[in-house]
């Protein structure tokens, strides 16, 4: 009763008009930088902490937290409408999204987004409320080696991705893994695969290679289709607004993204990437007709949309619970935490209930502005698709330019970056999926360090990945995906040689 009491109280804390104008310049910065390429929620939330210096902890928390989950909501606009995924949680929702915009359902994809987005932050907060506590008992049990299997499963998913050809899928992933080793290694200090560059010492930022093949590739692909009028301009048919069929198709994605997106989220370093990869993965393999994946399936757009936000909810779980942060804009969170004199973890709840619960009763208002600021500008996001391709795409790039030279600000990128578009060109027409690799570009240097403390820990004994019951519950997970990739793979293949698809 003390908890119910202190939960209410919560409410009137966040819902004090103050802190409702802070939640929403938090929740409307989110969206515009969700939308922006390159500049992620961890920036802005680094650049509004010296900002919020001389604001009640509360409100100036709040604010944050608006940008965190709203930028989970702006990052689906530009992965549907230009193929550009504002965030690396949208890239899933780019393959089927942006294809659902070719058929003329872009007004379709932006509304599963922001219901799909609505509902599964809600459940995520509601669980936040709920069951903080039994499921921090669960994490701790997560050791170096738990999350090396979480990586590996979530790495053997990527295989799903890869449309007829797992080959094709795991050169993608292999590069992927390969361009994260690039820079300094944290455990000895060597220099890995630098070339003498002086800027890849520090790696090459996951910005700059998801921008440059999506973003720049999607332009070089639409400047070839121009010249070559391969290329027609998408042309939007029917109702701007979702469908009957197509409610039917998202309520079970919505639902079990938002389970998926909250257990995922609740795990430190696992994050919102991760649960939209897994959501994607999750819906390709239960749907009834799989081989729609990749041409415009909106079950692709419901389970990722709804999991990233649902996984910033439980991401705020271990911040709140234990002070570990679950995510790279959790981490920037917990120095405003500790710039505010807040120190968070199990005595937070009795110590400060009322910015524990005023900053998670926030989420729920936050998350009612962000829905109804999304659905109205459907019919103003749709427009976009109808500006002239000598706009549309000097548009991109200059968005991508400015993303990518305010990340450091350094020349040398936007360089790379295009290197890296030409890399997406070359992929899209040999057809090898870019999916795998900028998720094994995300998933490498966490699944490393794992990988490297785990084996430090055990003396070099590599059984110490399966000596735990869950463990062996990952590697059976993970080896019984690749199995049903190469089984689909093969029966496809043997299908298609005797005629029968």
């Amino acid at each position: 009763m003390n908890d119910f009491a202190q939960i209410l109280a919560g409410f009137s804390v966040s819902l004090q008009p103050i802190n409702l104008l802070y939640t929403f310049i938090g929740v409307l910065m989110g969206t515009a930088i969700g939308v922006l390429p390159g500049i992620g929620p961890s920036a802005a939330i680094a650049l509004l902490i010296p900002i919020s210096y001389g604001l009640d902890p509360t409100a100036a928390l709040i604010m944050m937290a608006g940008v965190y989950y709203g930028a989970q909501y702006g990052g689906s606009v530009t992965s549907i409408l230009i193929n550009t995924p504002g965030e690396s949680s949208s890239v899933m929702t780019a393959i089927e999204g942006h294809q659902m915009a070719k058929k003329g359902r872009a007004g379709a994809a932006l509304a599963v987004s922001a219901w799909g987005s609505f509902i599964g932050g809600t459940a995520g907060v509601i669980g936040l409320t709920l069951l903080s506590v039994p499921l921090m008992k669960f994490a701790l049990s997560f050791g170096p080696a738990e999350y090396f299997m979480v990586m590996l499963v979530a790495l053997s998913a990527v295989f799903t991705l890869s449309g007829v050809s797992p080959a094709k899928g795991m050169f993608a992933t292999m590069l992927g893994l390969v361009i994260a080793t690039i820079g300094t290694d944290l455990q000895t200090g060597q220099l890995r695969f630098t070339m003498g560059v002086l800027s890849f010492q520090d790696g090459i930022d996951f910005v700059i290679v998801v921008v440059g093949l999506f973003a720049v590739g999607e332009v070089l692909i639409a400047i070839e289709e121009y010249f070559t009028k391969k290329g027609a301009m998408i042309k939007l048919s029917g109702s701007l607004m979702m469908t009957r069929e197509e409610w039917r198709r998202s309520l079970m994605p919505i639902t079990r993204g938002s389970i998926l997106g909250f257990i995922v989220g609740v795990l430190p370093g696992a994050g919102a990437t991760i649960a939209s990869l897994m959501s994607y993965s999750l819906e390709k393999n239960l749907a009834k007709r799989p081989e729609d994946f990749g041409k415009g399936a909106i079950e692709g757009v419901a389970g990722p949309e709804t999991a990233n936000n649902a996984a910033s909810s439980g991401a705020m779980v271990p911040l709140l619970s234990l002070g570990v942060p679950g995510s790279g804009s959790t981490a920037v969170m917990l120095g405003a935490f500790v710039m505010f004199g807040i120190q968070p973890g199990p005595m937070l709840f009795a110590t400060r209930p009322d910015v524990v619960w005023g900053l998670v009763n926030s989420m729920y208002v936050g998350n009612v502005m962000l829905l109804i600021l999304n659905l109205p500008l459907i019919f103003l996001f749709v427009r976009l698709l109808y500006v002239p391709t000598g706009l549309l795409l000097p548009i991109v790039l200059v968005l991508s330019a400015v993303g990518i030279y305010a990340v450091n600000n350094a020349v040398d990128e936007l360089y790379l970056c295009l290197f890296f578009g030409i890399l997406g060109y070359v992929f899209r027409k040999v057809d090898i999926p870019l999916a795998p690799l900028v998720l094994a570009l995300v998933l490498g240097k966490t699944m490393e360090q794992s990988f490297r403390q785990a084996m430090t820990i055990s003396d070099g004994n590599p059984a110490v990945f399966v000596k735990s019951y869950l463990g062996m519950g990952l590697a059976t997970i993970g080896i019984v995906i690749l199995a049903l990739t190469l089984y689909r793979t093969m029966f496809k293949g043997r299908s298609t040689k005797l005629g029968l698809s």
